[in-house]
């Protein structure tokens, strides 16, 4: 959740750290903060507030230094302060650490430091690693036999970077639970959370495994395991490049990443699928056996990867007749779930670091059942671990709300579907390329939705003051009624709740006024009469109805106050063609409120702790 930038290098690296801590606003932060080496001198600033101010409090200070690590930080222990931003110092300000994570027994690590005489100036679970290694480099130790001791003692998740005034030039990371990726260049060397803030200087990436250290100075990088073994690894290549994650003209990365979406389902498409042929082809990706002889399946996630899974969960049953069964992730993993070897656990995840669906996936193993990960950064953790991957291939998603990753996983839910269909042989040939092609128009009926943007920004200003909101939908519409209020509350701040519509009369009707906008997904289609008669029912209590129709419905223009149009051409992924309309609303309220699109207060955009 938490943000960490390093550099080391022959050159000033003070300005190339503050430039990737920019990069990490869109993690979500509450405090930032900079370490700065130069020779045996150790620098440590801090702000509670945004990375400009933390570039104020610098502004005019020559820093020449040729080492640094920067932090964004997201408050778990203690509050937005800056005592409790990051680094984090030793009591003797020699050594300086960053930590992303939970350190689940620092009360008691900091109680027996303490009693040896360290002095701890923030209320942070983060600030035992500087005094664990503190202690160690006391008693002889090197740096990074100093953070692989601290290692050890701590429990809990961490991705760590430090450095000391001790050893010059060197910055040593170490990972635990949370991600952490070293780049590779050529008199420099990089470590961050992800790839992001480093893509503009390098592309080649090696990414830490669990309980791995590492050891960056301007000419090397040395991995080394838990027991300080060498470990040799060749650095993966990054393919999307810093183009990709500016803002191109747009006013915010969520509108642009809203932009991208037909080209997000393309790019998953490119490949697999084709226009009038019969199959689905993932390659490598999903080995051969994964999906054989499979009686169920079990899709963990959380936020909209779950609203995902209960959109895929539909598709696979119809086209399948597989058993689905959609858990939230952190329930999963706790509650001693009934799985075995006939059951595949699929995970859904954009960053492919969700700390509960990451364990979630751990457990299933544990028990020896197969596991698969939909996720979209290459060589996430998830992705290392499960038995397969699908990789959405949607690119870098800056903005916390997730728009473009969630489409990308519907569209490969719905291969995935098609797949298990004809593997199982309940789906037709015929049938399957029909299922095909709408998969492959997708993109272009996306499109024509994109052009109706003015439309649904008229829309955001009437009902920009509203204090709720309502969303309802049936069948898929379900999952995107969730997904559409988790948007509305993410970037608007407004109080959204999505239902089931046929849930409507079983108590939210009771909060339905003349002030309740009540938005229905409401595409032709079995369940339209049923959603047509809970539109009279909102109208009957006076709510103002909101409707998200199919294109030349003329019914639904006399029972609606506003309606929002788009095509249903393409079956079952009509449900990402109605998502849109969600998204650019969200997004226009959000903006007609002045809210911060981009860095919603109090969210981050990977949940890499519990």
């Amino acid at each position: 959740m938490c943000g960490i930038i390093g550099c080391v290098g022959r050159t000033p690296a003070a300005a190339i750290v503050l430039d990737g801590l920019q990069a990490l606003e869109y993690r979500g932060y509450d405090s930032a903060g900079l370490a700065v080496l130069d020779g045996d001198k150790l620098l440590v600033e801090r702000v509670s507030g945004r990375i400009a101010d933390l570039r104020a409090r610098l502004a005019g200070r020559r820093l020449p230094g040729t080492t640094a690590i920067g932090h964004t930080r997201w408050a778990t222990h203690g509050m937005p302060s800056e005592a409790n931003a990051h680094p984090h110092a030793d009591c003797a300000g020699r050594v300086a650490v960053v930590h992303n994570g939970i350190i689940e027994n620092h009360r008691a690590l900091r109680r027996a430091l303490e009693a040896d005489g360290h002095k701890f100036s923030s209320e942070t679970d983060s600030e035992v690693l500087a005094h664990l290694v503190e202690r160690s480099l006391a008693g002889g130790a090197d740096l990074p036999s100093a953070l692989r001791r601290a290692m050890r003692e701590i429990e809990g998740s961490a991705a760590v970077a430090c450095i000391s005034a001790d050893s010059p030039g060197v910055i040593v990371a170490a990972r635990r639970g949370s991600p952490l990726a070293i780049g590779v260049s050529e008199g420099r060397q990089f470590v961050a959370s992800d790839a992001l803030p480093i893509v503009e200087h390098t592309r080649r990436v090696i990414y830490l495994e669990d309980d791995e250290l590492a050891v960056l100075a301007s000419d090397r990088v040395e991995l080394f395991d838990r027991d300080g073994l060498p470990v040799p690894r060749s650095p993966t290549v990054i393919v999307w490049n810093a183009v990709a994650i500016q803002k191109e003209g747009y006013a915010h990365f969520m509108l642009k990443e809203i932009h991208e979406q037909p080209r997000a389902i393309e790019d998953t498409l490119r490949g697999r699928v084709a226009p009038g042929l019969i199959g689905v082809e993932f390659g490598e990706e999903l080995p051969a056996g994964l999906l054989a002889g499979m009686q169920r399946m079990v899709i963990v996630g959380m936020g909209t990867s779950w609203h995902a899974g209960l959109i895929g969960r539909n598709m696979i049953e119809r086209l399948a007749r597989l058993p689905v069964q959609v858990d939230y992730a952190a329930d999963f993993r706790y509650r001693d779930p009934v799985i075995d070897e006939h059951t595949l656990v699929l995970a859904i995840s954009q960053s492919g670091e969700t700390a509960d669906t990451l364990e979630a996936v751990r457990l299933a193993k544990s028990l020896g059942v197969r596991t698969a990960v939909i996720a979209n950064v290459v060589d996430s953790s998830l992705a290392r671990e499960a038995d397969g991957v699908l990789y959405t291939r949607a690119g870098p998603e800056v903005g916390v709300a997730s728009t473009k990753a969630f489409t990308s996983q519907i569209t490969a839910l719905c291969m995935l579907a098609i797949r298990l269909g004809l593997e199982r042989g309940a789906l037709a040939k015929a049938e399957a390329v029909r299922r095909i092609n709408d998969l492959c128009a997708t993109g272009g009926e996306l499109r024509k939705v994109l052009d109706t943007g003015a439309a649904v920004e008229r829309l955001a200003g009437k009902y920009a003051q509203a204090r709720d909101f309502l969303f309802l939908g049936r069948g898929a519409g379900y999952p995107l009624a969730l997904e559409g209020a988790l948007k509305l509350k993410e970037v608007a701040y407004i109080h959204a709740e999505g239902y089931h519509a046929a849930e409507m009369k079983h108590g939210p009707i009771a909060l339905v006024d003349a002030n309740m906008p009540v938005l229905f997904l409401a595409l032709k289609g079995r369940r339209y009469e049923k959603i047509m008669s809970n539109i009279q029912e909102i109208r009957a209590r006076g709510g103002r109805v909101i409707a998200v129709a199919s294109l030349g419905d003329e019914e639904i223009v006399n029972q609606a106050d506003d309606v929002l149009y788009v095509p249903d051409e393409v079956g079952m992924m009509n449900a990402v063609l109605a998502t849109v309309p969600l998204q650019l609303l969200a997004y226009h309220v959000a903006v007609a409120r002045g809210c911060d699109v981009d860095r919603p207060r109090n969210l981050a955009k990977s949940v890499t702790v519990e």
